[in-house]
């Protein structure tokens, strides 16, 4: 299994993103873009991940854009432990182990899509 947040962890991830059907689309038509920040990651990877989901699919690049819709911010072990399955998103969310700022109302869909592409 590729190390989580490395580029080969980024190439699984994207081709799990390519077979996990259409994505729920915006209203208005615009890829949403989902920054996902990991402030404490080791200093040999990446900090941040942004997620472009369009009605086209979803793709997954290292670091952060800014023109983020959302912006997710979590621990790196945590996001680990989600990847993993180790970790419950709702728990999380509900002991403020994560922390959402920007569009949680576009996020919300987009979320469950993502968890269902596993």
């Amino acid at each position: 299994m590729a190390s989580f947040l490395s580029a080969e962890w980024f190439e699984a991830l994207n081709t799990t993103l390519e077979h996990a059907g259409t994505p729920p689309a915006s209203a208005s038509g615009v890829p949403f873009r989902v920054v996902v920040e990991f402030s404490d990651a080791p200093s040999d990877t990446t900090r941040a991940m942004t997620v472009v989901v369009g009605n086209e699919g979803a793709k997954a690049e290292m670091g952060d854009q800014m023109t983020a819709d959302a912006v997710i911010r979590l621990t790196y072990l945590d996001g680990e432990a989600l990847t993993k399955g180790t970790l419950d998103s709702a728990s999380a969310l509900r002991e403020g182990r994560i922390k959402i700022r920007g569009d949680v109302h576009g996020l919300v869909p987009l979320l469950n899509w993502l968890l269902a592409a596993k």
